[in-house]
Protein backbone atom coordinates (compact mmCIF):
# COMPACT_ATOMS: atom_id res chain seq x y z
CA UNK A 1 0.00 0.00 0.00
CA UNK A 2 1.31 3.40 -1.00
CA UNK A 3 -0.75 6.29 0.24
CA UNK A 4 -1.12 9.67 -1.48
CA UNK A 5 1.62 12.07 -0.39
CA UNK A 6 2.73 15.66 -0.81
CA UNK A 7 5.56 15.97 -3.32
CA UNK A 8 8.42 18.12 -2.11
CA UNK A 9 9.46 19.37 1.32
CA UNK A 10 8.94 23.04 0.50
CA UNK A 11 5.27 22.51 -0.39
CA UNK A 12 4.75 20.86 3.00
CA UNK A 13 6.50 23.72 4.83
CA UNK A 14 4.38 26.27 2.98
CA UNK A 15 1.12 24.54 3.86
CA UNK A 16 2.13 24.46 7.52
CA UNK A 17 3.40 28.03 7.49
CA UNK A 18 0.09 29.28 6.09
CA UNK A 19 -2.02 27.81 8.91
CA UNK A 20 -2.33 29.51 12.31
CA UNK A 21 -2.23 26.13 14.09
CA UNK A 22 1.18 25.17 12.75
CA UNK A 23 3.08 28.21 11.44
CA UNK A 24 5.08 28.71 14.66
CA UNK A 25 6.79 25.32 14.16
CA UNK A 26 8.31 26.12 10.76
CA UNK A 27 11.84 27.54 10.39
CA UNK A 28 12.58 29.99 7.58
CA UNK A 29 12.71 27.83 4.42
CA UNK A 30 12.90 28.63 0.68
CA UNK A 31 14.26 27.30 -2.60
CA UNK A 32 18.02 27.71 -2.82
CA UNK A 33 19.31 30.71 -4.79
CA UNK A 34 22.68 32.49 -4.54
CA UNK A 35 21.16 35.60 -2.97
CA UNK A 36 19.10 33.62 -0.42
CA UNK A 37 22.14 31.61 0.61
CA UNK A 38 24.24 34.72 1.22
CA UNK A 39 21.41 36.48 3.04
CA UNK A 40 20.76 33.52 5.32
CA UNK A 41 24.46 33.19 6.13
CA UNK A 42 24.53 36.90 7.00
CA UNK A 43 21.40 36.61 9.17
CA UNK A 44 22.10 33.32 10.96
CA UNK A 45 25.79 32.53 10.48
CA UNK A 46 24.92 29.15 8.94
CA UNK A 47 22.35 27.51 6.68
CA UNK A 48 21.12 23.99 6.02
CA UNK A 49 20.72 22.91 2.41
CA UNK A 50 18.87 19.74 1.44
CA UNK A 51 17.15 18.16 -1.56
CA UNK A 52 13.52 19.17 -1.94
CA UNK A 53 12.76 15.47 -2.50
CA UNK A 54 14.57 12.89 -0.42
CA UNK A 55 14.78 11.16 2.96
CA UNK A 56 17.07 9.35 5.42
CA UNK A 57 19.29 12.40 5.83
CA UNK A 58 20.80 11.90 2.37
CA UNK A 59 22.17 15.06 0.78
CA UNK A 60 21.75 17.29 3.85
CA UNK A 61 24.52 19.90 4.10
CA UNK A 62 25.44 22.56 6.64
CA UNK A 63 27.06 25.65 5.11
CA UNK A 64 29.00 28.30 7.02
CA UNK A 65 30.96 31.40 6.01
CA UNK A 66 34.55 31.79 7.11
CA UNK A 67 37.48 34.11 6.38
CA UNK A 68 38.63 32.09 3.36
CA UNK A 69 35.22 31.50 1.81
CA UNK A 70 32.76 28.79 2.80
CA UNK A 71 32.79 25.45 4.61
CA UNK A 72 30.32 22.68 3.89
CA UNK A 73 29.66 19.67 6.12
CA UNK A 74 27.73 16.67 4.85
CA UNK A 75 27.41 12.96 5.61
CA UNK A 76 28.34 10.21 3.21
CA UNK A 77 28.15 6.49 4.05
CA UNK A 78 27.78 7.33 7.76
CA UNK A 79 30.93 9.48 7.70
CA UNK A 80 30.84 13.25 8.00
CA UNK A 81 33.04 15.08 5.52
CA UNK A 82 34.02 18.75 5.25
CA UNK A 83 34.72 20.68 2.07
CA UNK A 84 36.02 24.22 1.55
CA UNK A 85 35.04 26.62 -1.22
CA UNK A 86 36.60 29.98 -2.04
CA UNK A 87 33.55 31.40 -3.84
CA UNK A 88 29.79 31.10 -3.59
CA UNK A 89 29.75 30.13 -7.27
CA UNK A 90 31.89 27.03 -6.70
CA UNK A 91 29.85 26.15 -3.60
CA UNK A 92 26.57 26.35 -5.50
CA UNK A 93 27.97 24.32 -8.37
CA UNK A 94 28.87 21.56 -5.91
CA UNK A 95 25.48 21.67 -4.19
CA UNK A 96 23.65 21.31 -7.50
CA UNK A 97 25.78 18.27 -8.37
CA UNK A 98 24.48 16.37 -5.34
CA UNK A 99 20.94 15.74 -6.56
CA UNK A 100 18.81 15.98 -9.71
CA UNK A 101 16.13 17.72 -7.62
CA UNK A 102 15.92 21.35 -6.61
CA UNK A 103 17.54 22.21 -3.30
CA UNK A 104 15.96 24.07 -0.43
CA UNK A 105 17.65 26.27 2.14
CA UNK A 106 16.64 26.38 5.79
CA UNK A 107 17.58 28.47 8.80
CA UNK A 108 19.67 26.54 11.35
CA UNK A 109 18.10 25.30 14.57
CA UNK A 110 20.19 25.08 17.71
CA UNK A 111 19.24 21.47 18.44
CA UNK A 112 18.75 20.39 22.00
CA UNK A 113 21.38 17.96 23.23
CA UNK A 114 21.36 14.91 25.44
CA UNK A 115 24.67 13.64 26.84
CA UNK A 116 26.23 16.32 24.58
CA UNK A 117 24.68 14.70 21.48
CA UNK A 118 22.07 16.29 19.19
CA UNK A 119 18.69 14.63 18.98
CA UNK A 120 15.33 14.92 17.30
CA UNK A 121 12.02 13.16 17.83
CA UNK A 122 9.98 11.22 15.26
CA UNK A 123 6.26 11.34 16.02
CA UNK A 124 4.14 8.73 14.25
CA UNK A 125 0.57 9.78 13.44
CA UNK A 126 -1.84 7.30 11.86
CA UNK A 127 -5.53 6.81 11.25
CA UNK A 128 -7.63 3.81 10.42
CA UNK A 129 -9.96 4.04 7.41
CA UNK A 130 -12.61 6.70 8.21
CA UNK A 131 -11.02 7.14 11.63
CA UNK A 132 -9.48 10.11 13.42
CA UNK A 133 -5.79 10.93 13.47
CA UNK A 134 -4.01 9.31 16.42
CA UNK A 135 -0.48 9.85 17.66
CA UNK A 136 0.60 6.22 18.01
CA UNK A 137 4.07 6.77 19.44
CA UNK A 138 7.54 8.26 19.20
CA UNK A 139 11.10 7.31 18.51
CA UNK A 140 14.13 9.46 19.28
CA UNK A 141 17.11 9.79 16.95
CA UNK A 142 20.37 10.63 18.72
CA UNK A 143 23.36 11.70 16.62
CA UNK A 144 27.09 11.72 17.31
CA UNK A 145 28.41 14.87 19.05
CA UNK A 146 29.56 16.68 15.90
CA UNK A 147 27.27 15.15 13.27
CA UNK A 148 24.92 17.44 11.34
CA UNK A 149 22.17 14.79 11.05
CA UNK A 150 20.72 12.36 13.58
CA UNK A 151 19.19 9.88 11.11
CA UNK A 152 19.99 6.27 11.97
CA UNK A 153 20.73 5.56 8.30
CA UNK A 154 23.61 8.01 8.77
CA UNK A 155 24.90 6.47 11.99
CA UNK A 156 22.46 7.80 14.61
CA UNK A 157 21.10 5.76 17.52
CA UNK A 158 17.45 5.11 18.36
CA UNK A 159 16.00 5.66 21.83
CA UNK A 160 12.52 5.49 23.27
CA UNK A 161 10.87 8.76 24.32
CA UNK A 162 10.92 7.58 27.95
CA UNK A 163 14.68 7.10 27.84
CA UNK A 164 15.16 10.59 26.39
CA UNK A 165 13.07 12.25 29.10
CA UNK A 166 14.98 10.36 31.80
CA UNK A 167 18.38 11.27 30.34
CA UNK A 168 17.31 14.93 30.09
CA UNK A 169 16.53 14.79 33.82
CA UNK A 170 13.00 16.06 33.24
CA UNK A 171 11.05 15.57 36.49
CA UNK A 172 8.60 12.70 36.30
CA UNK A 173 5.61 14.97 36.93
CA UNK A 174 6.54 17.10 33.87
CA UNK A 175 7.09 14.26 31.39
CA UNK A 176 3.44 13.77 30.47
CA UNK A 177 3.22 17.50 29.66
CA UNK A 178 6.13 17.22 27.23
CA UNK A 179 4.51 14.24 25.52
CA UNK A 180 1.16 16.06 25.29
CA UNK A 181 2.90 19.04 23.70
CA UNK A 182 4.33 16.76 20.99
CA UNK A 183 0.98 15.03 20.46
CA UNK A 184 -0.88 18.34 20.14
CA UNK A 185 1.55 19.62 17.51
CA UNK A 186 1.56 16.28 15.66
CA UNK A 187 -2.21 16.08 15.38
CA UNK A 188 -2.53 19.67 14.15
CA UNK A 189 0.13 19.03 11.50
CA UNK A 190 -1.66 15.86 10.37
CA UNK A 191 -4.98 17.69 10.15
CA UNK A 192 -3.53 20.56 8.13
CA UNK A 193 -1.70 18.36 5.63
CA UNK A 194 -4.50 15.82 5.19
CA UNK A 195 -6.90 18.68 4.44
CA UNK A 196 -4.70 19.46 1.41
CA UNK A 197 -4.46 15.87 0.14
CA UNK A 198 -7.15 13.24 0.61
CA UNK A 199 -6.39 9.61 1.39
CA UNK A 200 -3.46 10.15 3.77
CA UNK A 201 -3.25 7.52 6.52
CA UNK A 202 0.18 8.00 8.13
CA UNK A 203 2.93 10.54 8.68
CA UNK A 204 6.28 10.49 10.45
CA UNK A 205 6.90 14.00 11.77
CA UNK A 206 10.45 14.87 12.81
CA UNK A 207 10.61 17.49 15.56
CA UNK A 208 13.56 19.39 16.96
CA UNK A 209 13.50 21.01 20.39
CA UNK A 210 15.97 23.87 20.54
CA UNK A 211 18.01 25.13 23.49
CA UNK A 212 15.10 27.40 24.49
CA UNK A 213 12.67 24.42 24.52
CA UNK A 214 10.87 25.66 21.39
CA UNK A 215 9.39 23.01 19.10
CA UNK A 216 10.32 22.99 15.39
CA UNK A 217 9.34 20.76 12.48
CA UNK A 218 12.39 19.43 10.65
CA UNK A 219 10.56 17.23 8.16
CA UNK A 220 7.30 15.39 7.51
CA UNK A 221 7.60 11.97 5.88
CA UNK A 222 4.39 10.58 4.40
CA UNK A 223 6.15 8.07 2.13
CA UNK A 224 6.14 4.88 4.21
CA UNK A 225 7.66 6.34 7.41
CA UNK A 226 9.62 3.59 9.13
CA UNK A 227 8.96 2.47 12.68
CA UNK A 228 10.69 -0.94 12.82
CA UNK A 229 13.46 0.26 15.22
CA UNK A 230 10.80 0.38 17.96
CA UNK A 231 10.26 -3.38 17.73
CA UNK A 232 13.18 -3.95 20.09
CA UNK A 233 13.16 -0.85 22.29
CA UNK A 234 9.41 -0.31 22.74
CA UNK A 235 7.44 -3.39 21.63
CA UNK A 236 4.05 -2.10 22.80
CA UNK A 237 4.26 1.09 20.71
CA UNK A 238 5.59 -0.93 17.78
CA UNK A 239 2.60 -3.30 17.95
CA UNK A 240 0.19 -0.38 18.11
CA UNK A 241 1.70 1.22 15.00
CA UNK A 242 1.65 -2.13 13.20
CA UNK A 243 -2.06 -2.63 14.02
CA UNK A 244 -2.92 0.77 12.60
CA UNK A 245 -0.77 0.10 9.53
CA UNK A 246 -2.51 -3.22 8.82
CA UNK A 247 -5.90 -1.48 8.95
CA UNK A 248 -5.01 0.51 5.82
CA UNK A 249 -3.17 -2.27 4.04
CA UNK A 250 0.45 -1.80 5.08
CA UNK A 251 2.18 -4.98 6.20
CA UNK A 252 5.82 -3.88 6.50
CA UNK A 253 7.36 -1.58 9.08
Amino acid sequence: MRQPQHTGKLKVYRYLQADQRTKAYIPHTAFLTPSRLLRMLADYGAAYVKPNIGSQGIGVCKVQKDEEGFTLDTTRKKRQIRKHFRTSKSLLRYLKSLTPYRMIIQAPIDLGRVLNKPYDIRSMVQRKPKGKWTCTGFLVKVGSPNKIVTNYHQGGRIWSIDKLLRKLNIPEEERSGEIERLKHASLNIARVLSSKRSGMQEMGIDFAIDQNKKLWVLEVNSNHPQFHPLKRINPSEYKRMARFARSYGRYDD
